[in-house]
């Protein structure tokens, strides 16, 4: 067994430069390390048969051994640390010697003692742990080359045994349980990191393992985890989340969205450091992947958590350069999968932290541009009136729907890191026009129907996805790209039908049309002249044809009645 140690001790300093197709069976070898870590599972007893009975008991004698030197070095093995490297080699050096003092197997034994690394007082700890030793020989590997990751995820039960660490909660009691779950998590957190189809087959192997979400809920809900420990956890279900069922079955833990939202939303402390900032950036992260869509009805579970004012907190963080993607992510989520459970106070908040989006708009670039896009579409969908009432008093409507029309015609070849951009930019568009048909005309004036027909043109598979990870498109959009481009197209031609202009003849025919209103007013001008001084002409001769005839008669008063019947006089003569 202590043979078996040191070994694993120099394949796991070596493991970072091993390529597993170059050394076969190493794989499989590193996987039995992980059996000594005393997990003898029970089976169901309507299952297990007595060939399992068999096996374990086959399996037992087969660790113990079968002499006296195999049980002296099972007792060194269970101690773990009151055992020195030196005293073990004495014994053996003695055992040597009372044989053959001036033997060659002395003074070889002899010579690798005196160059080996190792003090001679070190004791072994329980960072010596065959499990553990394993799990950092695998780390290593996959760091190395994606090629050994094909080799782990191939191994036939390494995957559960690496998540069944997790399950080693009682980190008061136990020094080994703490050190077993930390390899499990890190190397679990390594494993799911990486991109392209590897990627996806491990992410999709570990969220299969029905007790995975429980085991996290468990370890964050440790108020004695470590900070460390936790990040890593929260960068596990980071990742995790980009599945859809794995979003699903973490979501059903309500204690893992509740955790994040209280590392994301309250911190503990007052603490700035950059641990404390990164800790609170991943967790807000996974959060944002949990609410990617409303399958698992996460976003309501995150509305309804207890104690938190999670839009009005978001909203503040949209100021906030260090967590506004993250914050503007959640917040588009909240408002596109759990609309029905937004509160008056949740709208109101919305509007107040309008204005920044809207700037935002026309400052950003790339990634954070998409974010924020897709943000202001949802809030102008959610609350139409006040988006319209901030675009028209804020004085940016026409610098706004340039900005849109402008990025949607220079992102003919999107990038993986925003890879939605045109679709975000058509949902904000297609929602104006259909709140108001005075955006339709606005948009037809900036040419967008040159932009469409672009679009429409350079359409690609990868902008149908939220995430581009590597070569492979993740969490697929809710509406497809093409989709999009033939309802704002349709929305653009009905007002075009109705009022014939494109390409840029809204502009000129509004510019012709000036003249005709200017000539229009003076003949209307000209014309209540005429009449004016009709009736004046029509009332003065009334006036002087009674004057000839003798006054006025004995029925009008000379001081109340004259005003009146000149009125009377002067309209009735305007009127014909």
């Amino acid at each position: 067994m202590i043979i078996r140690l040191f070994a694993a001790k120099v394949i796991a300093e070596l493991a970072t430069s091993l390529r597993a197709i170059a050394v076969p069976g190493i794989v499989q070898a590193v996987s039995a390390l992980l059996d000594y870590g005393d997990q003898q599972k029970k089976g169901h007893p309507l299952l297990q048969g007595a060939d399992a009975e068999h096996k374990i008991a086959s399996g037992s004698s087969v660790m113990n051994g079968n002499d006296k030197n195999d049980n002296q070095n099972q007792r060194v093995d269970e101690d773990l640390g009151t055992g020195s490297l030196l005293e073990t080699q004495d014994r053996s050096t003695q055992c040597g010697a009372s044989n053959n003092e001036n033997s060659w197997k002395l003074r070889w034994w002899k010579r690798i003692s005196g160059i080996w690394s190792i003090p001679h007082e070190e004791q072994l700890t329980e960072e010596d742990l065959l499990p553990a030793l394993g799990m950092s020989i695998l780390d290593g590997l996959a760091s190395c080359d994606k090629a050994n990751c094909v080799e782990i995820s191939r191994e036939t039960g390494l995957i559960p045994k690496i998540i069944d660490f997790t399950g080693y909660c009682n980190f008061e009691s136990d020094a080994h349980q703490r050190v077993l779950v930390k390899s499990s998590v890190k190397l679990l957190h390594s494993l799911t990191g990486f991109d392209g189809e590897i990627g996806v087959t491990l992410r999709h192997k570990i969220c299969r393992h029905p007790f995975l979400p429980r085991n996290l809920a468990h370890i964050l809900g440790d108020s004695t985890s470590s900070q460390e420990l936790r990040k890593l956890l929260a960068g596990i279900i980071r990742k995790l989340a980009i599945d859809t069922n794995a979003r699903q079955a973490i979501g059903r833990s309500r204690l893992i969205i509740s955790r994040l939202m209280h590392a994301f939303i309250t911190p503990d402390g007052t603490s700035d450091t950059d641990d404390d900032m990164l800790l609170r950036k991943v967790s807000g992260q996974a959060l944002a992947m949990l609410a990617m869509d409303s399958s698992g009805n996460n976003c309501v579970a995150m509305l309804r958590e207890t104690g938190y004012a999670p839009v009005k907190e978001l909203t503040c963080m949209i100021h906030d350069d260090r967590f506004r993607c993250i914050a503007a992510s959640l917040l588009r989520s909240l408002c596109l999968h759990a609309r029905h459970e937004l509160k008056a106070t949740d709208l109101k908040e919305l509007s107040s932290g309008l204005r920044e989006v809207l700037e935002r708009i026309l400052r950003a670039e790339g990634a954070e541009l998409e974010i924020v896009i897709g943000l202001s579409s949802q809030i102008s969908k959610a609350i139409p009136e006040e988006f319209a009432r901030e675009l028209e008093h804020g004085e940016i409507k026409q610098a706004f729907m340039k900005r849109l029309v402008d990025v949607l015609g220079a992102n003919m070849q999107p990038s993986s890191d925003c890879p939605g951009i045109r679709r975000m930019i058509l949902e904000q568009a297609i929602n104006l026009m259909e709140y108001n048909s005075r955006y339709v005309n606005c948009f037809n004036n900036r040419r967008m129907i040159d932009a469409l027909s672009m679009v429409e043109e350079t359409i690609s598979e990868a902008e149908n996805y939220n995430i581009i990870l590597g070569d492979v498109g993740l969490v697929e959009a809710n509406e497809a790209l093409p989709s999009l481009v033939a309802r704002a197209k349709q929305l653009l031609a009905s007002i075009a039908s109705a009022y014939p202009s494109h390409h840029g003849a809204g502009q000129e025919g509004e510019a012709t049309a000036m003249p005709e209103r200017r000539l229009n007013c003076f003949v209307r001008s000209v014309a209540l002249m005429e009449r004016v001084g009709n009736a004046l002409g029509t009332l003065a001769f009334t006036w002087a044809t009674v004057a000839l005839l003798g006054g006025y008669p004995t029925a009008l008063r000379i001081s109340d009645d004259f005003w009146y019947a000149t009125a009377i006089f002067f309209l009735e003569a305007a009127r014909d």
